[in-house]
């Protein structure tokens, strides 16, 4: 039995693509279990076969919606940058909503981002929830989870990847509605996140040592203003040069970090050093 993300209820028994509507009734559990199963073994076995990042996550991101979680968000926090040269380390990916992606980069959180602080602390996935009702959560981190909410961010779990190397990833699963986790998912979520992780390790092993981008004064200018949440419109006239020439040097930034948005290339030049914030 096949549960295709796209027309069938997801492993809890809800549909993926309608995120308002109440649980859909699954009745055969046993057969979703076995479903379960089916597609976390077939999961795994197709992820070994694939030697490129960006398939990985394309097979995790449809993996991830069969629990309802059309978003996910892979990478290192800031503060964990090297010096050059580097070992190629997680590349971030994020398919967060971009306007998420932006006011994040606009109100530097960051820098008090809660899931961050957590997961240094934690060795297993936890829930959103659970750092939201923690009395030890600030009003402002607390903040962050509010206004997530306000952007379709509704509830989600996150997974520490730490190395015995001293590296740190966070990965996260968010879902556009207010529901708990249960621990099977919770646990199904965790095993696929510290696959993929391990295998992006093996991609940086057989590619060794990797070298900084170069980029040039004006594309560092612009990237950091980027980073620092202002607009192509703000940077040119902060910069004094047209919009245009803006988004030029961003282009070539992206380009050069292989990053598939502007906020990608931000973080990534903030995560090797390239820029400071």
């Amino acid at each position: 039995m096949k549960l295709s993300p796209i027309n069938a209820p997801d492993f809890e028994g809800r549909q993926p693509e309608c995120p308002t509507d109440s649980f859909v009734p699954f009745h055969f559990p046993k057969a979703a279990r076995v479903a379960f199963a089916v597609e976390l073994g077939r999961f795994l076995e197709q992820s070994d076969a694939i030697s490129q990042s960006e398939q990985l996550f394309d097979l995790l991101s449809s993996f991830a919606r069969n629990f309802g979680c059309p978003w996910i968000a892979y990478g290192s926090p800031p503060d964990q940058r090297r010096l050059r040269p580097v070992r190629h380390h997680p590349a971030p990916i994020l398919t967060y909503p971009h306007q998420w992606q932006e006011r994040c980069f606009e109100m530097s959180y960051d820098r008090i981002d809660p899931i961050v602080k957590t997961s240094r602390k934690r060795a297993g996935a936890f829930r959103w929830s659970e750092v939201y009702n923690n009395a030890s959560t600030t009003e402002d981190e607390r903040r962050v989870f509010d206004e997530a909410a306000r952007f379709g961010l509704r509830s989600g779990i996150s997974v520490p990847l730490h190395g015995p190397d001293g590296s740190f990833a966070i990965m996260s699963f968010a879902r556009p509605w207010e529901r708990e986790f249960p621990e099977k998912t919770m646990a199904c979520l965790q095993l696929a996140a510290l696959h993929v992780h391990l295998r992006v390790a093996e991609f940086s092993s057989s590619s060794g040592v990797e070298e900084v981008p170069d980029l040039s004064p004006r594309e560092k200018q612009c990237i950091l203003w980027t980073a620092k949440g202002k607009s192509s419109w703000e940077i040119g006239i902060i910069l004094g040069i047209s919009v245009n020439t803006v988004n030029f040097h961003i282009k070539n930034v992206m380009r050069k970090m292989d990053a598939g948005s502007r906020m990608v290339a931000a973080i990534t030049a903030v995560n090797v050093g390239i820029i400071e914030l």
